[in-house]
């Protein structure tokens, strides 16, 4: 199935585009909220809804929307019982930005084509690798987790996640989520940035090798994509680019990693990388479990509580004073 996303924002324009892009298609909805009055995930369902309605009728609209909410209580699972939509449960003891391992994530994944089997299997096997010991020389997460924090006591403020592979956008989106969420606390915690390189080093990469050194940098990489672009010899050189002929196009981006890498700690930038070996759903899911323990260990390290979220409440309380909320 073709994914498509709404109630991540409020704009008019993003979901009336949304609309017309997704017209012709047969469309079903699966609506994520643990208390079903969150305000975007709200209104964006009021409003697909009232489409979907529109567009199926109401038995066979409701047949075609799924919720993934409270296993007991809340807006959303009260709608799903009146309405008898099909319901996937939320853990209690799980928050958003930590829900990806759950139906909250699995379900989407799953109508994608990701094989969530193999995904879980290996979050699991990550969990074994990093539950069975705590000495860094041996815990990836724990290390990231312990350099992380020394170079936050040493004035480093902006940790940039970079990566060199456009199917890491998503997974950076989620983690400067999962960091910012659970670490910026009480004055403290890192500030999650992130780029792609090589594009960003034609936008950002002067501001990264000579800007503040306030700044370090942790490398995504991905050591053996799944696809292979071998480049051509062209007759008369005209771009210069033959002495390249044979090589295969990720062998350049390759190369482009280890230059900026080096470049970036020459300029003052300390560094990272993180290898995930295959572009699978074992990978993936062992990338998830490792991010949310070092993630939770950096919080500790702070003495911060890595699952809550209180500064995000100040901007609803000030946003439903301007709307007359009652």
């Amino acid at each position: 199935m073709d994914l498509h996303f709404a109630g991540h924002n409020l704009s008019s324009d993003h979901l009336v585009e949304l609309f017309e892009g997704i017209d012709g298609s047969d469309v079903c909805v699966n609506v994520i909220s643990k208390s079903g009055t969150t305000t975007e995930p709200a209104l964006a369902f009021r409003l697909v809804r009232q489409w979907l309605l529109a567009k199926y009728g109401p038995r066979e609209a409701a047949r075609r929307i799924v919720v993934t909410t409270d296993r007991e209580k809340g807006a959303l699972k009260q709608w799903a019982d009146a309405e008898g939509y099909r319901a996937f449960v939320i853990p209690d003891d799980v928050g958003g930005r930590f829900s990806v391992l759950s139906p909250v994530g699995l379900l989407p994944l799953a109508a994608g084509g990701v094989d969530i089997r193999e995904l879980i299997e290996g979050a699991r096997a990550e969990e074994a690798r990093l539950l069975a010991t705590s000495a860094l020389g041996k815990n990836p997460a724990a290390r990231y987790a312990a350099i992380r924090h020394g170079l936050h006591q040493r004035g480093k403020v902006l940790e940039i996640l970079a990566t060199f592979h456009p199917a890491f956008h998503y997974i950076q989106e989620w983690w400067k989520q999962l960091a910012g969420e659970s670490e910026g606390k009480q004055g403290r915690g890192l500030f999650p940035a992130s780029v792609e390189y090589t594009t960003d080093l034609h936008s950002l990469g002067q501001w990264v090798q000579e800007g503040p050194r306030n700044v370090f940098e942790t490398f995504l990489r991905l050591d053996a994509p799944g696809r292979r672009v071998e480049i051509p010899t062209l007759q008369n050189d005209p771009d210069g680019l033959n002495y390249l002929a044979g090589q295969t196009l990720d062998h350049v981006n390759d190369q482009a990693f280890l230059g900026t890498r080096a470049a970036h700690l020459e300029g003052g930038v300390p560094n990272m990388t993180i290898t995930v070996p295959h572009r699978t759903p074992a990978s993936l899911g062992a990338l998830f479990y490792f991010f949310e323990i070092a993630v939770a260990l950096t919080g500790y390290l702070l003495e911060v509580n890595p699952f809550d979220q209180p500064g995000v409440e100040l901007y609803k309380k000030n946003m439903f004073r301007l709307l007359g909320k009652p």
